[in-house]
């Protein structure tokens, strides 16, 4: 029997990159999928990819929903229920990066990427907890960053709100144990997608290499196959935790 058979997983940002790894894993081990993507040039890539999980016999359905904006995200979920009948796991994962040194940083940069990293895990939590309390049972997965634990210089607003997902996944662990609902976070490395690709060539990739002890770039599917662990039952002790994937940088 499959990990995940007859479960229902969200996973926002997965028209591409670890989310859409994310998504496919989660489907090969039996989880029909409701994931989201933010914008009409995402469109195209999203109805792929419902496409590609439809075909692994699971359901599928690509919303177009901002995790960052409260309202859309109540709306997200609601429509998640009445289609698929239950979330038994939720992936927060969307998340974007505007790097600069703190003198050149803009308020206006920084409000971005806390409301796109952080305040959408907020939003997206509120919304499914209530399900999931009904159900006596879910799983919470937040995508924070190695960043979010060691800091980068450049990152102060990428790692402020990584760490803060930290903080809120280790709150709600505790606020919602007793009713059977498990959240944890995932704090990835370097890890090959698109929002990595200036590091993987040239002299910053090898600046990066020497301090990764397994030598190398993570892979999209190794996420993915953390995110599998966290959201089935071989994690049903684990809780309020931060597994890092970041071949050992964090050493």
């Amino acid at each position: 029997m499959k990990l995940l058979s007859g479960k229902t997983s969200i996973v926002t940002g997965a028209a591409r990159g670890i989310g859409a790894a994310i998504a496919i894993k989660l489907a090969e081990q039996g989880s029909n999928i409701a994931f989201s993507y933010v914008s009409d040039n995402s469109k195209e890539k999203a109805l792929a990819l419902e496409a590609e999980l439809t075909a692994l016999g699971v359901k599928a359905k690509a919303y177009q929903s901002n995790a960052a904006d409260f309202a859309q995200c109540e709306t997200f979920v609601n429509d998640v229920l009445k289609e698929f009948g239950t979330i038994d796991v939720c992936v927060n994962n969307a998340g974007i990066s505007k790097d600069n040194l703190l003198l050149r940083m803009t308020a206006e940069q920084w409000d971005d990427v806390m409301d796109v990293n952080l305040k959408s895990v907020f939003n997206m939590t509120k919304q499914v907890i209530r399900p999931m309390m009904k159900a006596k049972q879910g799983s919470i997965i937040n995508m924070s960053s190695i960043i979010g634990i060691r800091g980068n210089a450049g990152q102060s607003s990428y790692a402020a709100s990584k760490a803060g997902i930290i903080g809120f996944t280790k709150s709600v662990a505790h606020e919602l144990g007793s009713r059977n609902i498990r959240c944890n976070a995932i704090a990835p490395g370097f890890i090959e997608t698109d929002m990595t690709h200036y590091l993987q060539d040239g002299d910053a990739s090898a600046e990066f290499l020497k301090k990764i002890p397994l030598g190398r770039f993570g892979k999209a599917e190794e996420i993915a196959n953390t995110t599998l662990f966290l959201a089935s039952d071989l994690s049903s002790y684990i809780t309020g935790q931060v597994l890092s994937a970041c071949g050992g940088l964090n050493i």
